[in-house]
């Protein structure tokens, strides 16, 4: 009987980890490592208006997925204020939260805007980016989307 309750709780605590680690890729564009945008650096997208892939010796994490960046110093300035760094819509291509969809971005493709940055599609077919800027509203656009990302942000992309 021991051990069935031993065993119990061992598969319990098995399917919370799960539950827990597919809520936190309803949220957020992250690899099956938890790695955010493909490894680019957050810090690197809002103070420099650069795409810089950063190095797996300066990593953070924050709320269960990982960052990381390409110095020491930007890795003090993310653990120091991490939501000023997060990308907008949890790193998914801001014209597909706009059009009530998640697709992951293209991550040398965003727009730093307004203390944010928004990552964007681009393949063969689509330049998100190019159609964002088309519009010629960024406000419409974000506010559009982020009443979207309410409901898009707990669903499976």
């Amino acid at each position: 009987m021991k051990n069935l309750i031993k065993i119990y709780t061992l598969v319990t605590a098995m399917l919370m980890t799960s539950f827990v680690l597919a809520q936190d890729k309803k949220a957020y564009n992250i690899d099956n490592s938890n790695i955010a945008l493909e490894g680019y650096s957050p810090v690197s997208y809002l103070n420099l208006g650069l795409a810089q892939k950063g190095i797996r010796e300066f990593k953070s994490e924050y709320d269960k997925v990982v960052y990381y960046f390409t110095s020491a110093e930007q890795k003090a300035a993310f653990d120091k204020s991490p939501k000023k760094y997060l990308p907008q819509y949890g790193g998914y291509c801001a014209f597909g939260v706009y059009a009530g969809a998640k697709f992951r971005p293209d991550p040398n493709k965003f727009i730093v805007k307004d203390g944010k940055y928004f990552l964007y599609l681009y393949n063969l077919e689509l330049d998100a980016q190019q159609l964002w800027l088309t519009e010629n509203n960024h406000d419409k656009l974000v506010k559009k989307a982020d009443e979207n990302w309410e409901n898009l942000k707990n669903t499976y992309n």
